[in-house]
């Protein structure tokens, strides 16, 4: 059984949404965080050495990284189901959005996070930050320009790994600057799965992790 252990309030809540969108069976074990720090609690370091949330246990086997996860459930358990054909354009684009998501995209609005507790003498680093999240978000609206969602204009896994960018974006700027990434959040808040998997989840507020 697909045993999703899932942290409270994070990035975890997109892999929940997966498999029930591909109508996959699958277990929770949910975490909350840890008091003031709020970071994860030592007890998912006996489930993966890094201690980090998402991971998934299958089989004995425990897989980490967003990334990682969402194509192992597509390729596993969705019979390739919410991808492109691999021997397709399509495919690339899309393997494109699954490492672009914590690769490059998530940086600039993890650091926003931070910098914003800096005082002015981080300055400098506070408006790198800024440049750098407009380029990435200005980046993924310009991709979705004409389109519901960012492969072929099909609703893909691609765009459960990306959710994450694009919900986070609403707490580190304001994102109604980027309306197509703005509709598209909004399109993928309302589909059946999504409201599903925030059901099973319980609570979801990026903004208290």
């Amino acid at each position: 059984m697909l045993v999703v252990h899932h942290l409270s309030h994070s990035r975890s809540q997109r892999i929940l949404w997966l498999p029930e969108e591909l109508d996959v069976p699958y277990e929770i074990r949910c975490y909350e965080r840890e008091g003031r720090s709020h970071l994860a609690p030592e007890a998912l370091k006996s489930v993966h050495p890094l201690g980090k949330s998402p991971v998934i246990t299958d089989g004995g086997r425990a897989v980490a990284e967003s990334g990682a996860i969402v194509d192992y459930i597509v390729r596993r358990h969705g019979e390739g189901r919410l991808a492109p054909s691999p021997d397709s354009w399509l495919y690339d684009q899309y393997m494109q959005w699954l490492h672009y998501a914590e690769g490059s995209a998530a940086l600039p609005l993890i650091m926003k996070g931070l910098v914003s507790y800096l005082g002015n003498m981080w300055r400098p680093l506070k408006q790198r930050v800024d440049i750098e999240l407009d380029t990435h978000l200005g980046y993924i609206d310009q991709s979705l320009e004409g389109r519901d969602y960012l492969v072929g204009n099909a609703f893909s896994a691609a765009d459960v790994q990306m959710s994450f960018i694009g919900e986070l974006a609403a707490i580190r700027t304001d994102r109604s600057r980027f309306p197509n990434l703005e509709a598209w959040v909004r399109r993928f808040q309302r589909r059946p799965a999504y409201q599903a998997a925030i059901r099973r989840g319980g609570p979801y507020d990026l903004g208290s992790g």
